[in-house]
């Protein structure tokens, strides 16, 4: 857990506190691996992700509970607001994800919800939605956020995606925390609402499989969306700020594949820090998570002066799009 302490009415981090699992397994060794075809195989090999960490039989919103208590909140750190970004399939229908995170968490004060619909780019639409309740209720001083990441059936190749690993993740937005949250932009475009499903009413858990409507359309069509938007994005949150890209000290983003890495910096001309890459190989794709701990990790590293400003990208193929800024 790292905690950074502020002062003032600005709205920043707070505590941040990530699970992952201690053991890895080696992406060539996943169950799945020998019943995939030779396109979805060699995928998955050349995705940048070599381990990936496994939670055997934990269910996300234990997890997610598990991480809010790792902040170690004390009495009067009480949050007013409690928001689960959603994981990729609830643990039940009809019931409340969100409810049990806040009762295993101890959070009775807070009123929780649930950010939905957005994928990976749920934490980043978390925090600045956070940070704009708190900012208009004088009451209100902090939120906690929290995500638990598992892979929707039995499978962790997301192909034409990603290979995705299990974590969780909790953090708080509070009035003068440290990073402060500059600027944020963001989009998001309906129309690519059912590219991915999952057919979960006709057959039991272990049997779910993702699928892509198009993977033509996921790589060409998203990523030409992607690289427009993001693009005019990180042009708006910098002249929200009044800074140029030459005043960027890190920019990070979710950990998808290797592949995108080099998209991005060369659409965008910053080089993506290499925390990114490093969580991405260790851990594989983690959702919505991947922004928290890559951010978690840059901080703990040290290395950056108070003022400094971090750029965080953010996408999803619902279609949703993040570009946030934060000062050291």
């Amino acid at each position: 857990m790292t905690r950074h302490d502020g002062h003032g009415d600005e709205i920043g981090l707070g505590a941040v506190h990530c699970l992952v699992p201690d053991e890895r397994t080696k992406v060539a060794e996943l169950p799945e691996m020998g019943l995939l075809g030779h396109e979805e195989a060699e995928f998955a090999r050349g995705s940048g992700v070599e381990t990936v960490g496994v939670f055997d039989g934990r269910a996300t919103a234990g997890l997610a509970a598990e991480a809010v208590r790792g902040l170690g909140l004390a009495a009067d750190e009480r949050p007013d607001l409690l928001l689960l970004v959603s994981p990729r399939s609830p643990d039940v229908l009809l019931g409340s994800d969100v409810g049990q995170v806040q009762a295993e968490a101890g959070l009775s004060g807070a009123f929780s919800f649930t950010v939905d619909g957005l994928g990976c780019t749920g934490s980043s639409a978390a925090w600045a939605l956070a940070r704009d309740l708190i900012v208009a209720d004088p009451n209100r001083n902090s939120a906690v956020i929290a995500h638990a990441s598992r892979p929707t059936g039995a499978d962790r190749v997301r192909y034409p995606v990603t290979v995705i690993g299990d974590g969780a993740y909790a953090m708080t937005m509070v009035r003068g925390g440290r990073p402060v949250l500059r600027a944020h932009r963001m989009e998001s475009d309906g129309t690519f609402h059912d590219l991915f499903r999952v057919d979960y009413k006709s057959a039991p858990w272990y049997e779910w499989r993702e699928e892509c409507r198009s993977a033509d359309r996921y790589r060409f069509e998203l990523a030409l969306h992607s690289r427009e938007r993001l693009g005019r994005l990180v042009d708006e949150v910098l002249a929200d700020a009044g800074i140029g890209k030459r005043d960027i000290a890190a920019t990070l983003m979710q950990n998808v594949t290797a592949g995108a890495f080099d998209f991005y910096e060369s659409l965008l001309g910053l080089p993506i820090h290499h925390v990114c890459r490093r969580q991405l190989a260790e851990l594989g794709h983690l959702g919505a998570m991947d922004v928290v701990l890559n951010l978690q990790l840059l901080l703990a590293e040290g290395g950056l002066r108070r003022g400094d400003h971090v750029l965080v990208l953010n996408n999803s193929p619902v279609a949703a799009w993040a570009a946030t800024l934060w000062e050291i």
